[in-house]
C-alpha cells in the first residue's frame, strides 16, 4: 500500500482579509504624520453591503479619550464617503493584528477566528505561547495549534475579569 504526503495547505489570503490590510494600511498612513503618537491596533470592515462600517481601534501611551477619538475621525474623514467609521480604545479585550501585538501578549489568554478551518474548527482560545511573523501558536483545552497570520479574520485578548479559575 502506497502512503500519500500530506496535503500542502494552500497559502492564499482570504479577499476579505486583503481588503481589510488595505484599509488598515490607509488608516495607518494617514495618521503616521498627523497623530504620530496613535498606534492602529485594528481596522475592521462590520456593518451590511449596504451601510459598512470602518471600526479603527486606536491607542496611545496617554491612553485614548474623546479628543483622540474625535481627531483621529477627522483625519478619516473622506471614508466617510464609503463607510460609516467608528474610532475606539481597544479595551480590555484589546485586538491583536500585528506580529509586534502578539509578541507584547505572549502568556496572555486569546481568542483566534480564521477565515477558513483549521483541524476542523475556526475559533481557538487558549494562551498564546509563540509568535513570530508567519503565525501565532495557541495552547488550549484540545492541544496547541499554529494558526497562519494570513489565515486570522480577527483575534484579542480575553478579559479575565467575570472568570473564574
Amino acid at each position: 500500500m502506497t502512503q500519500r504526503p500530506d496535503p500542502q495547505p494552500i497559502e492564499h489570503e482570504h479577499p476579505a482579509a486583503a481588503a481589510q490590510a488595505a484599509l488598515q494600511q490607509r488608516v495607518e498612513a494617514r495618521l503616521a504624520s498627523s497623530e504620530p503618537d496613535v498606534e492602529v491596533l485594528a481596522v475592521e470592515l462590520a456593518g451590511s453591503r449596504r451601510s459598512p462600517v470602518l471600526r479603527v481601534f486606536v491607542d496611545r501611551p496617554e491612553g485614548v479619550d474623546l479628543g483622540v477619538c474625535t481627531r483621529v475621525t477627522n483625519q478619516l474623514r473622506d471614508l466617510l464617503d464609503d463607510y460609516g467609521v467608528e474610532v475606539s480604545s481597544p479595551g480590555p479585550e484589546r485586538p491583536l493584528s500585528k506580529p509586534a501585538h502578539y509578541r507584547r501578549y505572549l502568556g496572555q489568554r486569546v481568542r483566534v477566528r480564521t477565515h477558513d478551518q483549521i483541524e476542523g474548527r475556526k475559533d481557538f482560545k487558549g494562551e498564546l505561547i509563540d509568535a513570530d511573523d508567519e503565525a501565532v501558536a495557541v495552547a488550549g483545552e484540545s492541544g496547541t495549534i499554529r494558526i497562519p497570520l494570513q489565515r486570522i479574520r480577527r483575534s484579542n485578548l480575553i478579559s479575565s475579569a467575570g472568570r473564574t479559575s
